[in-house]
């Protein structure tokens, strides 16, 4: 009778547990400078040549799977190697660190976000909808900058989104990218970057928020139709 209650709670006890675990790395990372660690790396990479740019992108991963902000480190692309190269090195850096984190919530967490919800008709209905329009879900969710970029690569490993099209999706980053980019690499230094706001990097950060409000209004209406749409078509089945 003991051993059946201790199976019965055992789920919520492995929840705990791993709240506990999240909250203590949140106040770690929280006491942390972290970004003056990530300006400190890059004034280090800066003089590297070639070395410098595979440090910048694998440090760009790292950040990634670890939920740290890649802001600063977007704005050090175009402080470090221009717009140009800094846009390419970037979506390079985020795609690769994206699709690793994506896989890391694939291969972990499907299978358990799948058996939780396996009894809920609205969760199969979102999820037959994103593994159905993959790529337009993914490209309008990079675009919306509400939702969290590190978390999302997690959360769309735990659906059925095919993995080319989580990648192709991708490219709904670049507008961003581009603009953080550019904020960059009008700073004389990259110990500069980030420190003296202007009223150009304003009106960008404006734009990018509009552009991001569209985009989540057209996510939510059309994963809502599909879901809809999807959850008649399981209930008649």
């Amino acid at each position: 009778m003991a051993r059946s209650q201790l199976a019965k709670y055992r789920p919520w006890f492995k929840a705990a547990l791993n709240a506990i675990a999240l909250g203590m790395f949140v106040a770690v990372f929280c006491q942390l400078n972290v970004n003056g660690l990530l300006q400190n790396i890059l004034i280090w990479i800066k003089d590297l040549g070639l070395l410098g740019v595979i440090s910048f992108i694998v440090i760009y991963n790292l950040a990634t799977v670890l939920f740290i902000p890649g802001s600063l480190l977007t704005l050090g692309g175009g402080a470090l190697y221009g717009l140009v190269w800094g846009v390419v090195y970037v979506f390079i850096a985020s795609t690769l660190g994206a699709t690793l984190a994506f896989l890391i919530g694939r291969y972990f967490a499907r299978g358990w976000v799948s058996q939780k919800f396996r009894n809920s008709l609205m969760f199969r209905a979102i999820d037959a909808a994103i593994a159905k329009e993959g790529f337009k879900i993914v490209f309008l969710a990079r675009l919306s900058p509400i939702f969290p970029f590190n978390m999302l690569n997690y959360i769309f490993g735990a659906t059925r989104v095919a993995l080319r099209d989580y990648i192709l999706g991708s490219i709904g980053m670049i507008p961003a990218i581009i603009m953080y980019v550019y904020l960059g690499s009008l700073a004389v230094d990259v110990s500069l970057i980030n420190t003296q706001p202007s009223v150009q990097a304003d009106t960008i950060q404006w734009v990018i928020r509009i552009v991001g409000l569209v985009a989540t209004l057209l996510l939510s209406a059309y994963i809502g139709y599909l879901a809809r749409k999807t959850l008649l078509q399981i209930t008649k089945e």
